[in-house]
C-alpha cells in the first residue's frame, strides 16, 4: 500500500485507466473480426458499414494509447482491403 497521497492517487488513475484501454481495445478485436468476417463471406454492403464502426473505434485508440501514424496505417489497410474484394 502507498504511503504518499500523490502515490495512491497514480495508482488509482493507473488501474482506472488499464480498465479504460483494455476494453477498448476489445471493442476494436470484436468490431475488426466482425468486418474482416463480413468481407470474408462477401457481404460487402454490411462491411462498408461496419467499416464506419471500425474507424471509430480506431480513431478513440488513437486518442488513448495508439500513435496516429499507426490509426491511420489500420484505417487505411482496412479500405484496401475491402476495395480488393468489390472488384
Amino acid at each position: 500500500m502507498p504511503r504518499k497521497k500523490s502515490v495512491a492517487k497514480a495508482l488509482r488513475q493507473s488501474q482506472k485507466r488499464y480498465l479504460i484501454n483494455k476494453n477498448r481495445k476489445r471493442k476494436i478485436k470484436i468490431v475488426v473480426k466482425k468486418f474482416k468476417d463480413l468481407v470474408r463471406e462477401k457481404k460487402i454492403e454490411e462491411a462498408k458499414k461496419t467499416l464506419s464502426l471500425v474507424y471509430k473505434e480506431i480513431d478513440k485508440a488513437a486518442k488513448r494509447f495508439w500513435h496516429k501514424n499507426k490509426a491511420a496505417r489500420l484505417k487505411s489497410r482496412f479500405a484496401r482491403l475491402l476495395q480488393k474484394n468489390i472488384v
